[in-house]
């Protein structure tokens, strides 16, 4: 009979759990969307929204990557910039790519207003990345040999 009283293991307690889960479902996401957008909405949409969705599809699928390496950095350090740099990439692939996918088939213009806010929030995962690279890249320095 297994031991029900003992501590879950670190892996199940790890803060790139919730986050591995998320990347996973973003990138599940982008690839019935975007595989729905090429073969369903084609015939449908006019040239102007599939070209939309497209966009969406793609920024989509990058920062689901960046989401990705947001979750391999947390496995060995749970620096502030890294959360807030998860927490701004999904709130990008929300609003930016979101809204363009709602565009896209309602043609309800007004959600365009919404996007250039999921484009912000890419932006600030992108700082937010780089400001967490020495706390978790410490062994990296630069130096004249590295370049030449």
């Amino acid at each position: 009979m297994p031991d029900t009283t003992s501590s879950p293991s670190p892996q199940s307690t790890s803060p790139a759990l919730p986050w591995l889960r998320v990347t996973a479902v973003s990138g599940f996401l982008f690839v019935a969307l975007g595989a729905f957008g090429a073969h369903a909405l084609r015939e449908v949409l006019t040239e102007g929204a599939v070209e939309t969705w497209r966009t969406a599809s793609l920024y989509h699928a990058i920062h689901t990557l960046a989401l990705g390496l947001v979750t391999l950095f947390l496995r060995n350090s749970t620096a502030r910039p890294l959360r807030v740099a998860g927490w701004s990439f999904l709130s990008g692939v929300l609003l930016f790519s979101g809204s363009l996918y709602l565009l896209a088939v309602t043609g309800i213009r007004i959600l365009g207003a919404i996007t250039p806010l999921g484009g912000v929030a890419f932006l600030a995962g992108w700082v937010a990345l780089f400001i967490a690279a020495p706390g978790v890249l410490p062994s990296f320095t630069a130096s004249s040999r590295d370049f030449s």
